[in-house]
């Protein structure tokens, strides 16, 4: 039975959208990650105002979206394997290749980064001529080792097994003596607040020092790493000027991307006839 202090109690006023989202980040760094049903239940309101609601804090870079929910930015602690990498998204990572390759005119020297996504670029800068290659890949140098008609400098420095690859300021510093037209940079994480980041310091210097010797800088990750961030700041992302992902990035956090000034270029898969390209 109703009593009347319980009648004359009265509604709580429906919160303004700020309150709303500022509600809804609280609740997601507590719990991680939202489905789309549990924030309707959470506010009280329709399927399109919890979608109109993420998509204005994922362009802020503030969430992501996932199938049916939402996320805060995840921490990446370590990064996969080389051989663990190689195996996940080859489709995605082929495309984001044919993209680098457009931005390649032969004559130049480029550097090129270590990494599954990088690596599926190798078989392109074969086809060039007096192409110099910059690399601290030695998956990249025995590919092109038979490639005469390339000049390729592998900028040694302390190893990194798991990845294949050197890193620390030794290799920084070979780097750092060059003269680059551009940069390819890849990365296990990014997101608009953090920008480039990495779960290794030892990578931090060698891409700085790419980035600061090369006239263009190019990031090239996959939509799949966005929302993640690593312990160590490589670089924000206004400060490449072309980003190259793929076409799982969403919408609204493309805007936020654009927002920064790059260049930001979303490939679709390639397709699976062409799964022996590269």
């Amino acid at each position: 039975m109703t009593t009347s202090r319980q009648a004359e109690r009265p509604k709580r006023p429906p919160l303004i959208p700020d309150q709303r989202r500022e509600l809804l980040l609280k609740h997601l760094r507590r719990d991680g990650v939202l489905s789309v049903q549990q924030v309707k239940q959470l506010f009280g309101v329709s399927h399109m105002t919890v979608r109109r609601d993420i998509a204005e804090l994922e362009q802020q870079g503030l969430v992501f979206s996932v199938p049916g929910g939402v996320r805060i930015a995840s921490h990446v602690p370590h990064e996969p394997t080389f051989q663990a990498k190689s195996l996940t998204e080859q489709r995605e990572k082929r495309a984001m290749a044919r993209e680098a390759d457009t931005l390649l005119r032969d004559g130049m020297t480029v550097y090129l980064d270590a990494g599954t996504t990088l690596h599926a670029l190798v078989p392109h800068l074969a086809e060039h001529r007096e192409l110099t290659v910059v690399t601290n890949d030695f998956n990249a140098v025995e590919l092109l080792c038979g490639a005469r008609h390339l000049e390729v400098i592998h900028i040694g420095g302390r190893v990194e097994p798991d990845n294949r690859s050197s890193v620390g300021r030794l290799a920084a510093a070979t780097v750092s003596h060059l003269a680059l037209d551009t940069a390819f940079i890849s990365t296990s994480s990014w997101d608009l607040i953090r920008g480039v980041t990495t779960p290794s310091e030892q990578k931090v210097e060698v891409k700085q020092a790419a980035m600061a010797a090369a006239s263009q800088s190019v990031l090239v990750a996959g939509a799949s790493k966005y929302g993640t961030f690593g312990k160590y700041k490589v670089a924000a992302l206004r400060s490449f000027d072309v980003i190259i992902t793929d076409t799982g990035l969403t919408e609204a956090a493309a805007e936020g991307v654009r927002g920064e000034g790059p260049d930001l270029r979303l490939v679709p898969p390639a397709p699976e006839t062409d799964a022996g390209e590269s």
